[in-house]
């Protein structure tokens, strides 16, 4: 697709749902490419047990470079480049490889996250996983898809019924977090990290996992799965609350009855921290 042939009948939004599949579908193929000659890559550390490569910064040039070609005015926020026209009415919000700890160890829980943002509010999701050729997408009030199979959460009631998916960084308290998982064990719950949150995030649109939290996540980990989740009949955490967008915000993600349960044990008590799906 390219801006000649952007589909002329379809909404403005509904064109931007097509191209970011068809964007993710393109850069997942660069990256797992690149994957696949991982030892010929530089690799960079920003901070403790936070690495990029030149995959990162690369397959983020791609996307960015493939959606300006269509939509010329939309925004761009990347993990690596940073924002370019951040306040424009269409906003897409990018991680090129999500879990590049996993990518550059050649390890396979990594994916492209891919949302869309209008006038702040988020209402494109797209996660592609390339090594399980695997592509998650919603579009707000349209339902959660991977591919053309119809997404929903798990339907259970107790921590006990599921796999509970969790992601940490040094960004948060150790201490808090441990007691969060202390508390879900009593409960009879157990979870996994398998590196990649917005994987594990489109994982409990599946249904796969019986919910997701992390302490902390930033916009381009978390955004698309959180608008996965919400077609797919969870509930969530308000991220864009207090400048979610650039600051980052926990994400805790499950079924109504489940999001209740892991929201005490996380310490996420209050009504305003809470937003239902419809």
């Amino acid at each position: 697709m390219n801006r000649k042939d952007a589909p002329a009948t379809a909404s403005p939004l509904e064109a931007r749902y097509l191209l970011a599949q068809t964007i993710a579908l393109q850069a997942g193929a660069m990256a797992l490419e690149m994957f696949r000659h991982r030892e010929q890559l530089v690799i960079e550390f920003k901070g403790a047990q936070d690495m990029v490569s030149a995959a990162d910064r690369d397959v983020e040039q791609y996307v960015k470079t493939r959606l300006l070609d269509v939509f010329p005015a939309d925004g761009f926020l990347g993990e690596e480049g940073g924002a370019d026209r951040g306040d424009a009415e269409y906003l897409w919000v990018v991680d090129p490889i999500d879990g590049t700890a996993c990518f550059v160890n050649g390890m396979y829980s990594w994916c492209i996250s891919i949302a869309v943002l209008y006038r702040g509010e988020p209402m494109i999701g797209v996660v592609f996983d390339p090594n399980a050729n695997e592509l998650f997408h919603a579009r707000v009030g349209s339902g959660a898809f991977c591919a053309a199979r119809p997404l929903r959460v798990h339907a259970g009631t107790t921590l006990k019924d599921g796999v509970l998916g969790v992601g940490t960084s040094f960004r948060v308290d150790n201490d808090d977090f441990t007691a969060f998982l202390g508390a879900v064990m009593r409960d009879g719950g157990m979870f996994i990290r398998n590196g990649s949150g917005a994987l594990m995030i489109a994982y409990v649109a599946a249904g796969r996992l019986i919910g997701y939290y992390e302490p902390h996540m930033n916009s381009w980990d978390a955004l698309a799965g959180l608008v996965l989740v919400s077609e797919a009949g969870g509930k969530s955490t308000a991220f864009m609350e207090n400048d979610g967008l650039r600051r980052g915000n926990p994400v805790l993600v499950a079924n109504p009855e489940i999001w209740r349960q892991l929201a005490a044990h996380a310490g996420l008590r209050t009504p305003q921290t809470a937003a239902t799906s419809t």
